[in-house]
């Protein structure tokens, strides 16, 4: 079995010594870029993961991880970030970006390396005895066709990238069409409960699905109170 490559990305190097030496105990295979002008120097396409701090030097945080998204060979490389801004607003940016998690400082590296997992966990594809039964390859309605082997999204023939949750979103809905499904229901099925999920979270997924999949998004219905469906 390969083992699972982590990039940690912060100027703080007592920290990133002290996270690559826990997380290397845990089995990972772990490098460290003390900014993201160095990081962007690695083969980042080969990382599982990437741990990255938000406030660093010329290149932000947030500006590396709209480069990794932007690039279709990192796109999928789910990002934690790991800063010690703790507002709302900065928690919705970087879901906005499409991050997997985010982490305030101070923290304990039990709760980092217990985060790190959770990802891994949920990106890995494994497939769980409690999850749903055989779902089809493919999922198409009309124009709007999620590729859910290749992880592609075509509207009316053009690709449109997805950040992961956003895709994982987007299948619940269609494959629960014509259903309202809860928040509870869509968080305990796109999000792990053992990661802290701010209720706007799925608000904010919902804004970008909508916006990227064109005249699609009008299918994505909203009923207050009770949660979200795609319509028939």
């Amino acid at each position: 079995m390969t083992t699972e490559r982590i990039l940690i990305v912060d100027d703080e190097e007592t920290l990133c010594e002290v996270l690559k030496l826990n997380l290397e105990n845990e089995g990972y295979d772990v490098d460290i870029a003390f900014s993201a002008e160095q990081a962007l120097t690695l083969d980042l396409k080969s990382y599982a993961l990437i741990l990255l701090d938000i406030m660093m030097g010329e290149i932000s945080g947030i500006k590396m991880a709209k480069m990794l998204k932007a690039d279709v060979s990192t796109a999928g490389i789910p990002i934690i970030f790991t800063t010690a801004r703790d507002t709302e607003d900065d928690m919705v940016m970087g879901l906005n970006i499409g991050a997997d998690d985010y982490i305030m400082k101070p923290y304990t590296v039990r709760n980092v390396v217990a985060r790190v997992k959770s990802v891994l966990r949920r990106t890995s594809g494994q497939k769980s005895a409690s999850a749903p039964v055989a779902a089809p390859e493919v999922l198409q309605v009309e124009g709007l066709r999620l590729d859910l082997e290749f992880k592609r999204c075509t509207v009316d023939g053009t690709e449109v990238k997805l950040a992961k949750k956003e895709f994982e979103l987007l299948a619940y809905l269609i494959k629960h069409r014509g259903k309202i499904c809860s928040r509870e229901q869509i968080l305990s099925r796109v999000w792990s409960d053992e990661v802290v999920v701010l209720d706007r979270t799925i608000d904010v997924n919902i804004t970008r699905l909508r916006s990227k999949i064109g005249a699609y998004g009008s299918y994505i219905v909203t009923r207050s109170g009770f949660g979200y469906g795609f319509r028939d």
